[in-house]
């Protein structure tokens, strides 16, 4: 284990917190996109938790490669997937050389639909023959989520019920911290699943309103509405200039940027 992989250690890292397109937008020349704060650069949305027996990743994104060399983070013990979207799975083939330096498969968490995607997206995985030497292909112990909680890493998830317009995506509590990206709705029974929160990691794509995230309006709102003692914004597009918007938030709640860590409690 390097001295960043120690570091890591009882935190959580967002690995990235941009929309799917990313920030800055190819072809897009907006202040956001030529900003010179590197705050206002985000890859797709992940993160990675230090928990007590490993390094958990929440979602694949295409930018994964990029994320893990620089943060130094050359070991992943387990993934979790919160749904099936592009620019949250489509990293998965970075995950291969995971199992070989482990010398089992990798586990990984998800709900049906989303094995559903991988094993059609990533079918020469799962194709025989085999691939002749380890690591060519990813190496995957595909485990089914239910929304009860289950405990990996020596650490507790609570899976939570989350929507994303018309989709079911799942958000995550690991202790007082709960991660809940790619919602513009949050049903009562989850609701209470996210009451008594040290740590809300919370959507907010942008001001105007849109079909499946919350916009910044709504998501403070929710975030007034749930009370936790520290609220960070995330999934976030160019339409949010990381200083310009931060210096209007109300107290408590901030945007999340590539690189930030927080302390599991």
């Amino acid at each position: 284990m390097n001295q960043a992989e120690q570091d890591l250690a009882g935190k959580l890292l967002f690995l990235g917190t941009g929309t799917s397109v990313g920030v800055p937008v190819i072809g897009c020349d907006c202040e956001t996109c030529t900003s010179s704060d590197s705050r206002d650069k985000r890859l797709r949305c992940s993160v990675v938790l230090g928990l007590p027996e490993g390094r958990l990743l929440i979602d694949t994104p295409p930018d994964l490669r990029t994320q893990l060399l620089r943060e130094s983070i050359g070991r992943i013990e387990t993934v979790l997937y919160t749904h099936e979207h592009a620019d949250h799975l489509y990293g998965l083939d970075d995950l291969r050389l995971f199992p070989y330096y482990l010398g089992h498969p990798l586990p990984v968490y998800c709900e049906q639909r989303v094995e559903n995607r991988i094993r059609k997206s990533f079918d020469y995985a799962f194709s025989e023959p085999a691939t002749p030497h380890a690591g060519g292909v990813p190496q995957l112990d595909i485990r089914r989520i239910l929304l009860e909680p289950f405990h990996v890493l020596g650490a507790t998830i609570q899976p939570i019920r989350l929507m994303h317009g018309r989709f079911e995506v799942l958000g995550f509590r690991v202790g007082n911290v709960a991660y809940c990206t790619d919602t513009n709705g949050i049903p009562p029974e989850s609701l209470e699943r996210l009451q008594g929160l040290d740590v809300l990691i919370l959507d907010a794509l942008r001001d105007r309103k849109h079909p499946t995230h919350f916009s910044l309006e709504e998501a403070v709102a929710m975030a007034q509405q749930l009370q936790a003692k520290r609220t960070i914004f995330t999934h976030i597009s160019h339409e949010l200039g990381h200083a310009a918007v931060e210096a209007t938030l109300p107290p408590g709640i901030e945007l999340a940027y590539d690189g930030l860590r927080v302390a599991l409690s």
